[in-house]
């Protein structure tokens, strides 16, 4: 892939990181970008998950004041998480590429759809009025990780809404809290099925090194900008791209 490609690619995964910081829904912008440049769909959604993990860690870097109660927790989800995204990586690989491409529409679309009622899946409560969450609640919360970072590890777009929906069932403080722990969780998928993805040869490494660059920036910047941006501009935004992008996507596979 020649410089100005990668260029474009490294700008739209640093837009990803910070929008995946604000408001959710980033893989919206990088994983159609990499199919625009002509990456073959399982290859571009293996080397998505692989360009946007740094951008995540380092958000949950930038995150580390509202994650410091909450790393006992957070380690715990993450950790189940993680073997969620192993299975989905392993299911990605194993099924013919063609399915991939039938499914992807339906997956775009479901991720816009997240995006779109995100505010009534995730309800943080006011500052103040944490409740202690019940252990079966815990575990029941852990449980639910595993099962949608199956998800997370196939393909991943609108993975942080699920995130944000299940952490929603802790009573957890405030968004800012809910995103730190999100940011983690969510890292923990994207490099459990990246480590089984470059296992297995199927991450543009190239690529994927300037697309975690332009991550890893616009992660780190994008906890900043969401202390202070409104998400529900951001998010309506994305979800029109999404809109365009699944009808775009159906007419390319299913004609």
């Amino acid at each position: 892939m020649d410089a100005g490609r990668l260029v474009l690619l490294g700008l739209a995964a640093a837009v990803a990181a910070i929008i995946n910081s604000v408001a959710g829904g980033g893989s919206l912008i990088s994983f159609p970008a990499l199919l625009a440049l002509g990456v073959p769909p399982v290859i571009a959604s293996a080397t998505n998950t692989a360009a946007l993990t740094p951008g995540g860690v380092s958000s949950a870097v930038a995150y580390r004041a509202e994650l410091r109660q909450r790393w006992p927790l957070t380690l715990v989800f993450a950790a189940c998480a993680a073997l969620g995204g192993v299975v989905g990586a392993s299911v990605l690989l194993a099924a013919p590429p063609r399915v991939f491409e039938l499914v992807v529409p339906w997956l775009i679309g479901g991720a816009t759809l997240l995006l779109i009622v995100q505010d009534r899946l995730a309800k943080p409560t006011r500052a103040g009025a944490v409740r202690a969450p019940t252990s079966a609640r815990v575990w029941l919360v852990a449980l639910g990780f595993a099962v949608i970072a199956v998800y997370g590890g196939y393909f991943g777009a609108g993975i942080g809404m699920l995130t944000l929906a299940l952490l929603a069932l802790l009573g957890s403080a405030t968004l800012n809290q809910q995103n730190a722990m999100k940011c983690v969780i969510v890292a923990s998928i994207n490099a459990a099925a990246t480590l089984y993805f470059l296992v297995a040869g199927r991450v543009q490494l190239v690529t994927a090194l300037v697309m975690a660059v332009g991550a890893m920036i616009g992660g780190y910047s994008g906890a900043a900008i969401a202390r202070r941006a409104d998400p529900r501009r951001v998010r309506w935004a994305v979800a029109a791209i999404g809109i365009g992008l699944t009808l775009a996507l159906a007419v390319r596979y299913y004609r």
